[in-house]
């Protein structure tokens, strides 16, 4: 007995007595009951009822790969390679750059409900939910080398504000890799943070691991716990669900990593200035220990970002670099 295999059986909606989940795993109840206990660790909360049992306070939709396969477009369906759908990894980036050392990879993707050594771009913690939110990695072989490749993280942000777009929501885009949503309270905050690794050759053939994470329903008592604004796709599309997300992203996504080596970000740049966060704005710049100020402008055809500092412009380029909005 997992604790997805809990979790799925939970989320029926029905109450399960100890005596019922042990049966249903050839467990002890004693063992029934220490799994409980890890699911109140997690933040997934129970309702116990004497005399009827447990189940989910509130339902938790989990993936399943086989369906999204399924019902992948033909178009996207034929770049596909594998599909992996995992209750736990460290890492889906990690697994995929696995998946290359043993000469898999290409076309593949995993999709995970938590990861435990989740991270974003400097090295930071993605911490998130059981459950709740679309966290998945892709990887990708390319022969022209990681020099062709500028602009990949922008042009998958414009996919995710597309899909989110059909839906009823208005992402905004910050350079270089994350997407934002207005929240509640009128602030802007993380909806979604992508991350690209790369390794091969600056001219020759290489490959690439997307990761995405993507906040689809955060409870406020998680978000209580995160110092920095964060945002959720049901904060703005309450109806989307985790799996129409997933195969609508991935429809997008495998055909746009086929192609990119042909079209490069011009094919995207427009879109991407469209949904700018801070364009025209002033920002601030993180650089290493070095900060600066300037406003921001549009990014070129390579995804590069353009800053305005009084008479002079300075183009902003992949990199350790940060840029926020001031407030």
């Amino acid at each position: 007995m997992t604790i997805g295999d809990l979790i799925r059986l939970l989320s029926d909606g029905e109450f399960h007595s100890g005596e019922q989940l042990g049966e249903a795993f050839g467990v002890s109840r004693a063992a029934v009951w220490k799994q409980l206990k890890k699911l109140e660790l997690l933040g997934i909360e129970m309702e116990a009822v004497k005399g009827q049992g447990y189940r989910l306070a509130e339902p938790l939709e989990l993936l399943d790969g086989d369906r999204i396969v399924e019902e992948l477009s033909d178009n996207a369906g034929q770049y596909l390679s594998q599909l992996y759908s995992e209750d736990t990894l460290p890492s889906t980036n990690a697994f995929l750059r696995d998946r290359f050392s043993r000469g898999g990879g290409h076309a593949e993707v995993c999709l995970v409900e938590q990861q435990s050594a989740g991270r974003g771009r400097r090295g930071r913690p993605w911490i998130t939910p059981w459950g709740r939110t679309l966290m998945f990695s892709l990887g990708w072989r390319f022969e022209s080398g990681v020099s062709g490749l500028e602009g990949l993280s922008l042009a998958i942000g414009v996919v995710l504000a597309r899909v989110l777009e059909r839906h009823g929501a208005r992402p905004l885009l910050k350079w270089p890799n994350d997407v934002l949503l207005k929240t509640a309270e009128g602030k802007l905050g993380k909806l979604a943070g992508i991350l690209v690794e790369m390794s091969g050759d600056a001219a020759g053939p290489c490959e690439a691991v997307v990761g995405m994470g993507v906040n689809v329903d955060l409870p406020n008592s998680f978000r209580a716990g995160i110092d920095q604004p964060v945002a959720a796709v049901h904060d703005q599309a309450p109806d989307l669900s985790r799996h129409l997300l997933a195969v609508q992203l991935l429809d997008a996504l495998l055909p746009l990593m086929a192609r990119f080596e042909e079209d490069g970000f011009a094919a995207w740049q427009e879109e991407w200035n469209a949904r700018h966060a801070f364009s025209g704005c002033e920002v601030d710049i993180v650089m290493g220990e070095r900060q600066e100020t300037g406003v921001a402008e549009e990014v070129d055809a390579l995804g590069g970002l353009w800053i305005r500092q009084h008479d002079d412009r300075l183009r902003l380029s992949g990199g350790e670099i940060s840029v926020r909005g001031r407030p």
